[in-house]
C-alpha cells in the first residue's frame, strides 16, 4: 500500500496473508495477531463526511487512478454524485487514518452505519477499507450490531464473514474477521452467524456490557437470584463459545484457551470488568469508550488477566481528532496518542 504525505511508516510487526493459517480458530488468530503486532489498540473507524482529514479525496483519486465506476471515471477526479464524492472522500479519509496508526494496532473496527448512511457508494467504500486494513496486516471487526433470527441472521454472516451461492455464481461477503452481534433475541439468533464464522475461523463479539450511559437502563436490571441482564448475556457468550476455543497452546499466552465468541464491554464500565471476566474466562473482551467517552486504559487489567489478548481496547475520536486538540498534521498527532495508547495497553498485561 502507498504511504500517504505525511504518513509514517509502522514500527512493530506486521502481519503478512496467510501467516496464521494453521490456527484452529478465531481466538488463536487474534492471540498470534496481538504477539506479533504486540498492540491490542483497535482503531475504529467512524468517519463522519463532513468532519474528514484534509485531503481525503485527493488521497482517493491518487489510490484509485483509473478504477471505480464508470460515471464517475467519465466525469474526472472532483465530479460526481454527492453520495459517490462522498463515500470516495471517506475511503480516502479512512486510508490515510490506517496509514498513520495502523503500524500501532492489531485490528480496524469500521461502523457500518457511517458507511451506509452514503448507499451503495457506501458499501463500496467499506469494502475498500476493509481490503486496505487487509493489506496492512490488521484483522478487521465490523462493527453492525447485526441480530436476527434463521434466514435473517445467516444472511447476515455471509454479507460480512462469507459468501452467498446463487443461480449465478458465488457472492462474496466483506470479508470481515468478525463483526459485533446483538444478543437480544437469544441464542438462536447468534448460532447460524456463529457457523458461518467458524467455517472461515472468524468470530463474533456480542454486546453484553455496552458503553453508552443507557445501558444501565436494561443491562443492569437485576434478575431474580441469577445477577444482572449483563450477567446473563455472559453466561450466553461462554456457554456459546466454549465449543470454539483453541485446543492447543499457540505462541500468545492465551491462544490455548480464547474463544472465538468475544465480548463487547464498555471501558465505561470498569466496575464490571471483575465479574464478567470471571463469567467467561476464555473470552476476548473488545473494550470501546476509551478517550471521548471518559473510560481509561488503567482501569481496565481486569480484561487482561487471562493473557495480551484477553482484550482489545478501540479508540476511535481519540485517534483521528486528535490533531484537534494537539496541534499539528492529522497523521502525526494520531499516531503519537495511537502509540501511547498501545503502550498502555500493553503495559497491563501480567509478566
Amino acid at each position: 500500500m502507498t504511504m500517504g504525505e505525511g504518513a509514517l511508516a509502522p514500527q512493530h510487526p506486521g502481519h503478512e496473508p496467510g501467516a496464521d493459517a494453521s490456527a484452529e480458530n478465531f481466538g488463536g488468530r487474534l492471540a498470534e495477531h496481538v504477539a506479533r503486532r504486540q498492540s491490542q489498540l483497535v482503531l475504529g473507524l467512524d468517519p463522519d463526511p463532513a468532519l474528514l482529514w484534509p485531503g481525503a479525496l485527493k488521497r482517493q483519486d491518487q489510490a484509485g487512478a483509473g478504477h471505480g465506476p464508470p460515471a464517475v471515471l467519465a466525469a474526472g477526479a472532483g465530479h460526481g454524485p454527492p453520495a459517490v464524492l462522498a463515500a470516495r472522500a471517506v475511503a480516502g479519509h479512512c486510508r490515510l487514518v490506517i496509514e498513520a496508526v495502523g503500524g500501532e494496532c492489531v485490528a480496524v473496527k469500521p461502523q457500518v452505519a457511517c458507511f451506509e448512511r452514503l448507499g451503495a457508494p457506501g458499501w463500496e467504500a467499506l469494502q475498500e477499507v476493509i481490503q486496505v486494513a487487509g493489506e496492512a496486516g490488521l484483522l478487521v471487526i465490523a462493527d453492525a450490531k447485526r441480530g436476527d433470527i434463521d434466514v435473517t441472521a445467516r444472511a447476515y454472516a455471509q454479507a460480512f464473514l462469507g459468501e452467498t451461492q446463487t443461480s449465478f455464481g458465488t457472492v462474496p461477503g466483506l470479508g470481515a474477521d468478525a463483526m459485533t452481534v446483538n444478543p437480544w433475541l437469544g441464542a438462536d439468533a447468534i448460532t447460524p452467524m456463529l457457523a458461518i464464522a467458524r467455517e472461515r475461523a472468524r468470530g463474533l463479539f456480542v454486546l453484553v456490557r455496552t458503553s453508552n450511559p443507557g445501558a444501565a437502563d436494561l443491562q443492569e436490571l437485576r434478575l431474580q437470584d441469577d445477577g444482572t441482564v449483563s450477567d446473563a448475556a455472559a453466561r450466553l457468550v461462554h456457554r456459546l463459545g466454549s465449543a470454539g476455543s483453541a485446543g492447543s497452546a499457540g505462541s500468545a499466552r492465551a491462544a490455548g484457551r480464547l474463544s472465538d465468541v468475544g465480548a463487547v464491554v464498555g471501558a465505561t464500565a470498569p466496575q464490571r470488568l471483575e465479574r464478567l471476566r470471571e463469567l467467561m474466562p476464555r473470552t476476548p473482551m473488545l473494550l470501546p469508550g476509551v478517550g471521548a467517552q471518559g473510560g481509561r486504559i488503567e482501569d481496565l487489567g481486569a480484561a487482561f488477566t487471562i493473557g495480551p489478548a484477553g482484550g482489545l481496547i478501540s479508540a476511535s475520536r481519540a485517534l483521528v481528532e486528535a490533531y484537534r486538540t494537539d496541534g499539528g498534521a492529522p497523521a502525526v498527532a494520531a499516531r503519537r496518542v495511537a502509540a501511547s495508547l498501545r503502550e498502555q495497553a500493553w503495559g497491563l498485561v501480567s509478566p
